[in-house]
C-alpha cells in the first residue's frame, strides 16, 4: 500500500525561476488616523451634540451677559468670563469621551484591530482633543467679542478690550488642562460615568477640601499650591502667573495629569479588549 505525498506550497509565486515575495502593505499613516479619530468624535448623536453645545452654550452665556449686566460696565472681560464658565465644565467632557467611547460603544476590538499600535491611536486621539479645545476657546470667545461689539454699539460707544493676548493665551492653555485631565481619567477608568464623576469631584469638590484644610492647617495653606493642581491653574483665567506659580502649575501638572497619564497608557496598552 502506497501513502501520497503531499509537497506544500510555497507563499511567493515562481516567475522566470525567480520567487516573487509578497509585497508587505505600507503601514497606516498617522494623519489617516487622525481624520478617522476626528470623525469618530462627531459621527455620533451624543458626539454631535456635545461638540454643537459649546457653540449653544457660548451664545447662551453671551446673550445672557447682554440681558442681564450693566451695559455701560460690559467689557470683552465681561463676556469671556461668562462663556469660560460652560466652557470649563463640557471641554474636559470632550477629553473623557474621547477615549472612553471605544469602550462604552464597544468598538475597542475593531479599531485595535484595523490599527494593531494603539499607542498610535492613542496619540491620534489626544492630538484632536487638543485640537479641538484650542478651536472651541476660539469660537467661544469669537461670539463673547461678537457680543461685546453689539452692547458697544447699541450704546454708542467704543468696544473695550480688555483680555490682552497673554491673558488670552493663560485661558486657552487652563482649558487644555482641563481637557488632558479628562483625557487621563478616561484612559484611566474606561468607563464615562466613572471618568465624568472622578472629572467633577477633582474639579469641584476637592478644591473646597484643599480649602477647608488650608482654614485649620497652617502648612497647608502655605504649601497648598504645590499639591494642589486646581489652586494654580484658576489664576490662569484672572492673572499674570510669577515665575513661582509657574514652577507650582508645572509640578501638579506633573503629578495629576503626566503621571496618571503614563499610568492609563500601560493599562490601555495591556489590557485584553473584549
Amino acid at each position: 500500500m502506497s501513502t501520497a505525498t503531499v509537497t506544500p506550497t510555497p507563499a511567493a509565486t515562481a516567475v522566470g525561476g525567480t520567487a516573487r515575495e509578497r509585497a508587505v502593505p505600507a503601514p497606516i499613516p498617522f494623519t489617516r488616523i487622525l481624520s478617522v479619530e476626528a470623525r469618530k468624535m462627531f459621527d455620533t448623536r451624543s458626539g454631535f451634540w456635545l461638540m454643537a453645545g459649546i457653540v449653544i452654550a457660548a451664545v447662551i452665556a453671551t446673550a445672557l451677559t447682554i440681558i442681564l449686566g450693566d451695559r455701560s460696565d460690559l467689557t470683552f472681560d465681561s463676556f469671556a468670563a461668562a462663556v469660560g464658565i460652560p466652557m470649563s465644565v463640557l471641554l474636559p467632557i470632550i477629553g473623557v469621551l474621547a477615549v472612553t467611547s471605544e469602550w462604552s460603544q464597544r468598538n475597542a476590538l475593531t479599531t485595535f484591530t484595523l490599527v494593531p499600535s494603539r499607542s498610535r491611536v492613542i496619540a491620534a486621539k489626544l492630538t484632536n482633543t487638543l485640537i479641538i479645545g484650542a478651536v472651541s476657546m476660539v469660537i467661544a470667545l469669537g461670539v463673547g467679542a461678537l457680543g461685546n461689539l453689539v452692547v458697544a454699539g447699541t450704546q454708542g460707544f467704543d468696544a473695550v478690550w480688555d483680555i490682552p493676548g497673554w491673558q488670552f493665551a493663560q485661558i486657552v492653555l487652563a482649558n487644555e488642562l482641563g481637557m488632558l485631565l479628562g483625557f487621563v481619567l478616561g484612559l484611566l477608568f474606561r468607563s464615562s460615568p466613572a471618568a465624568i464623576v472622578g472629572y467633577f469631584v477633582l474639579d469641584f469638590v476637592l478644591p473646597n477640601l484643599s480649602e477647608a484644610l488650608a482654614s485649620v492647617q497652617h502648612w497647608w495653606a502655605d504649601n497648598a499650591a504645590w499639591f494642589d493642581f486646581n489652586q494654580t491653574r484658576f489664576l490662569l483665567f484672572d492673572t499674570s502667573l510669577s515665575g513661582q506659580e509657574w514652577l507650582q502649575l508645572g509640578l501638579t501638572t506633573a503629578i495629576w495629569i503626566a503621571l496618571p497619564l503614563l499610568i492609563g497608557l500601560r493599562l490601555v496598552l495591556r489590557s485584553e479588549v473584549k
